[in-house]
């Protein structure tokens, strides 16, 4: 399923062991490390399709975790174009995901990525909050900024996003750029 605008929506998982770190897994046969993620089928809300996925990838079920929040629209990211499949109808230019933060109460062995017929993830481990952030595939990184400064506040109480600066208006010159500039000789 693919939106009007060629998004193909998507859930994401971010899984917290209760102390602020989060499960980042490794693709299978790669070198590259995310956070578990999946399509929403047709009949499907999203909740339905994080517990499919958080199942298929990772081997977890609904009783093994507790929703801490999700975010509170979709977030989007663009696939660069030798990953987008021309001839597809309709085309899929990228992803428009909802996020949910779950917390694990169950141990850490209960973490399985077996449990499909077609394993996503060869191996995972327990990382810093921020991390993934830096470490994702570089056409996700900002949905992964926005995902997880949305919901820090529900793992790190008082936590507030910085605000994004404003850009100066036209034709000024921020201020500590101002202040840096050399004073001419008279």
């Amino acid at each position: 399923m693919v939106d009007e605008d060629g998004y193909r929506p998507n859930v994401g998982i971010i899984l917290s062991n209760g102390r602020g770190r989060l499960l980042w897994a490794r693709r299978i046969g790669r070198r590259s490390w995310q956070f578990p993620q999946g399509g929403i089928q047709d009949d499907e809300t999203p909740e339905a399709a994080m517990y499919r996925e958080l199942y298929e990838e990772v081997g977890l079920e609904e009783g093994h975790v507790e929703i801490l929040g999700c975010t509170d629209d979709w977030l989007r990211y663009q696939l660069p174009d030798r990953f987008i499949r021309r001839g597809h109808f309709p085309l899929c230019i990228g992803q428009k995901q909802i996020w949910f933060l779950l917390r694990l109460l169950v141990p850490d062995e209960q973490v399985r990525l077996d449990r499909s017929d077609h394993p996503e993830f060869d191996a995972w481990r327990w990382v810093t909050y921020w991390y993934p952030m830096h470490q994702v595939v570089f056409f996700k990184r900002n949905v992964y900024a926005e995902a997880l400064r949305e919901l820090a506040p529900l793992i790190f109480p008082g936590y507030r996003p910085r605000r994004r600066p404003e850009p100066p208006r036209s034709g000024t010159q921020p201020t500590a750029a101002r202040r840096a500039a050399p004073r001419r000789s008279r």
